[in-house]
């Protein structure tokens, strides 16, 4: 089902946002996270952010500092750890080797839709595959995007050798360690900067997510689209552990029940619907848009493959039980596309 905004998702996901009457809060919640205000997935977390405030009868406040206003998007699990921040939504790999298992969701192809790989990554946590990565916050939800392509400035990039000697923007290490098998100069840059670096001819491509083209405005300056599957991103909205351990045992309850699947869902079908919108509009402003096929994927490939098993013998190498959560995420990715 494709949803107008994100509203329409705060329907599905069975929250109400009916006005109660105001009361003082006990205590607020300063929420940090990266995304323009004005954006669907602000709007989204905002809705998380009313639906606790009702359903604590006020007495939890949220503010909200999006756009990396209380702190930069690479710093926001940082920022909540050390308090900077009570709450934040941010990206695991904004956090270079923090968050290792967890990233074996976004190894390329795990993912078809942030439906579905966030009901991935939301069973590894609750089944305590990756959990130990997150010992010193306490994490409400997690969920991914949809699958990350190419887009680029002035070039169509459909073989691997065509990426050679370009630079992009690449989002994880994974997707950096791929770029530069393949001979491209791979800059790491969290999505908000990719616009001016891509409009300023600092990078030649983007190495993205639909929604993020769309969000961060680079259909404006990326007219060549390329469907590769090649990675998803993983999210995290997070909390202090000594904001929550001080909290009463009926505000902890509020919160628990602002936590998990539900909340993991929420946010992915924003990030699908994004999905959408961003592809249809690069396709109404006249853009190339290279849909992956069975040429396409037999061409890259290799590479794909070469990629993730050097990622999982690295892990494995570190003693983290990689191909275990590997194993066990390709399962998920099965049951979850159902």
């Amino acid at each position: 089902m494709k949803l107008k905004n994100w509203a329409a998702a705060a329907a599905i996901a069975g929250v109400t946002l009916s006005a109660v009457p105001a009361q003082a809060a006990d205590v607020t919640l300063r929420f940090a996270h990266p995304w323009p205000g004005t954006s669907d997935i602000a709007r989204g977390l905002e809705a998380w952010g009313d639906s606790l405030e009702q359903a604590s009868n006020e007495r939890i406040e949220v503010e909200f500092y999006p756009a990396q206003t209380l702190t930069k998007a690479a710093k926001g699990y940082d920022a909540v750890v050390g308090q900077i921040a009570d709450v934040a939504a941010t990206v695991q790999g904004y956090t270079a080797n923090r968050f290792p298992l967890t990233q074996v969701i976004e190894l390329p192809g795990l993912v078809d839709s942030a439906a579905q790989g966030s009901c991935v990554l939301q069973q590894l946590y609750d089944a305590g595959d990756i959990a130990g990565e997150y010992e010193d916050s306490h994490v409400l939800f997690v969920w991914t995007n949809g699958p990350g392509h190419l887009h680029m400035k002035d070039k169509q990039v459909t073989k691997p050798e065509d990426v050679s000697g370009l630079r992009i923007r690449r989002p994880t290490t994974v997707v950096g360690q791929l770029l530069e098998n393949l001979g491209a100069q791979p800059v790491g840059m969290p999505a908000p900067d990719a616009y001016t670096a891509l409009q300023r001819g600092v990078i030649d491509g983007v190495a993205i997510s639909w929604d993020g083209a769309l969000v961060f405005r680079l259909n404006e300056v990326a007219s060549h689209h390329t469907e590769l599957n090649l990675y998803s991103l993983s999210f995290v909205v997070t909390m202090n552990k000594g904001v929550y351990d001080r909290l009463p045992d009926d505000l902890k309850q509020v919160l628990d029940q602002h936590s998990g699947e539900k909340w993991s869902q929420f946010m992915a079908r924003i990030f699908d619907d994004l999905d959408q919108q961003s592809r249809a509009d690069a396709k109404a402003m006249g853009h190339e848009v290279k849909e992956l096929d069975s040429e396409i994927q037999a061409a890259w490939q290799p590479a794909l493959e070469r990629v993730t098993e050097s990622y999982l013998d690295e892990l494995e190498g570190q003693g983290l039980p990689a191909r275990k959560v590997y194993s066990q995420a390709q399962s998920l990715s099965q049951s979850c596309g159902t």
